[in-house]
């Protein structure tokens, strides 16, 4: 498995898709990002039934100011569409395989179940019209 160059069309496509997709968001300039490629990308051979992709977030400012990536390395998970993990920072091999098999044994379902229950429960909490007043 080859690791994907992402550009904007490219990622939109790729986070839509179903499955798991790890992105490493990274810079030219960026010594642990240079530090962190080789290890990105035995992994990504590793688990070559899911796809990974590199983020230049010199040349994709606006995808990566939309996701709020702030330091790099940040790492960034998806699965069937929705953004689980975000975080920055340096992993090792066993970190981020640890890391891909947490994703993979999500139960998807439950964790729309939940992100479901989470947004209800905001709006419900912020409407108004949810709010009575006692006199």
């Amino acid at each position: 498995m080859n690791v994907l160059e992402l550009d904007k069309k490219r990622f939109e496509a790729e986070i839509l898709r179903d499955g798991i997709l790890l992105v490493d968001c990274w810079a030219g300039w960026c010594g642990a990002c240079k530090d962190f490629a080789p290890v990105f990308e035995r992994v990504a051979q590793r688990f070559s039934r899911h796809r990974f992709g590199k983020l230049n977030t010199q040349q994709e400012q606006e995808i990566t100011g939309d996701l709020g990536v702030e330091h790099i390395p940040t790492l960034l998970l998806f699965r069937d569409g929705l953004l689980l993990f975000k975080q920055p920072g340096y992993y090792d091999e066993e970190k981020l395989s640890d890391i891909v098999r947490q994703a993979e044994s999500l139960d998807m379902k439950e964790v729309r179940a939940q992100i479901e229950a989470e947004l209800k429960n905001q709006l419900g909490s912020s409407d108004p019209a949810q709010k009575t007043e006692h006199k």
